[in-house]
């Protein structure tokens, strides 16, 4: 006997083309204008933000970093269509969102430089640190939302993941889990093509990433990740199910990131090709919305330009703020890392407050 198994088809959720025309009108979300004026306004202000941050990273005034420009729209949308009561539990890339979500800039910066106080978020800013261990994040999540569940909470954890994470064992078993206990999670794959150096086609055999859904028996989207109107209209409609008891989903956006995989040494020129990169350009998602929003006078120039200042104006504050916080000590960390210290940790931060470390 002889089974055929059948392709599970996901939809495919757009609704701007790269020309900023409403392609499918059933998707547009009930936003107000303020609320369309202020994604554009963060994905300005990310943008700027983001081009700073290469160029401190590469004066040595920042320390890890990792490029956020070409993925706006997946990140600001889909942070967008959440809640502040709700759990954001980002990877390493998604501190746009953990800022939009309430971490102060000036706190990213100092995490960046790997200072103590970069991770001590304000008691109402629902965010966990950015997560370095790939896939690990996924895990947290899915207890966080078990959490919410257990406790009767109205609220949603949601995280994002790499598209080359979605290989390693910790998202199944962060997917399956929230599925088999129907926690209220949100589960975003950032598809930006490339899992540093290796393609999507030799990440997985799977037709689309949004389809390992299918595996833990939740709902699963693709969405045009460049298309910020769509990344929030899937997200919310996510958010929305989670938040009513209807379980947890995966949204898998398409996009593209511009810059290396971190300002670590990684050099994109080697396994990308210019075509390849002048082609997701025309896809940017600021110009495509810019598009839009100029059609319904929403936007101008003048407009683009305050954002700019204002972005500039932020990161030196956010900069001035990092430098001129007390610098970190090694006995500062010792005693961060247990609520009772062993006799050898009391010895050494002895040693290291004696000598002004």
């Amino acid at each position: 006997m002889s089974a055929v198994l059948e392709k599970k088809s996901l939809p495919y959720l757009q609704v701007l083309d790269e020309e900023g025309n409403v392609v499918s009108a059933e998707w547009m979300p009930k936003l107000s204008d303020e609320v369309l004026r202020d994604l554009m306004r963060k994905m300005v202000f990310t943008r700027i933000w983001d081009g700073r941050a290469v160029k401190l990273t590469r004066q040595g005034r920042l320390g890890f970093y990792a490029p956020v420009a070409g993925q706006e729209a997946s990140m600001i949308g889909s942070e967008a269509a959440t809640q502040k009561e709700d759990f954001l539990l980002p990877s390493y890339r998604d501190v746009p969102q953990a800022v939009w979500h309430g971490w102060p800039l000036y706190q990213a910066f100092l995490y960046s430089r790997g200072h103590q106080h970069g991770g001590q978020f304000p008691q109402d800013v629902h965010v966990l640190m950015p997560q370095i261990i790939i896939g690990a994040q996924v895990v947290q999540a899915a207890g966080v939302a078990l959490a919410f569940k257990l406790n009767k909470e109205p609220k949603v954890a949601f995280t994002y993941i790499g598209d080359g994470g979605t290989s390693q064992g910790d998202f199944y078993e962060g997917i399956n889990f929230a599925g088999a206990y129907q926690a209220p999670a949100v589960f975003i794959v950032q598809n930006n093509q490339f899992a540093i150096s290796v393609p999507v086609a030799l990440q997985t055999a799977a037709e689309t990433l949004a389809k390992k859904a299918v595996a833990a028996g939740i709902p699963g989207v693709q969405v045009d990740g460049m298309d910020v109107l769509a990344v929030y209209a899937a997200t919310k409609q996510a958010v929305d199910r989670a938040r009513a008891g209807g379980g947890p989903s995966l949204i898998e956006t398409i996009t593209f990131r511009y810059g290396p995989h971190t300002m670590s040494g990684d050099d994109p020129t080697r396994y990308r090709t210019k075509d390849l990169e002048e082609q997701w350009q025309r896809k940017d998602p600021l110009v495509r919305f810019r598009k839009f929003l100029e059609s319904k006078n929403l936007w101008s120039e003048a407009d683009e330009e305050r954002v700019i200042a204002e972005a500039n104006d932020a990161v030196k504050e956010a900069l001035s703020q990092a430098d001129n916080y007390p610098k970190m000590t090694v006995a500062q960390l010792i005693d961060s890392m247990f609520e009772s210290l062993p006799a050898d940790l009391i010895a050494q931060r002895a040693d290291f407050a004696e000598e002004g470390k």
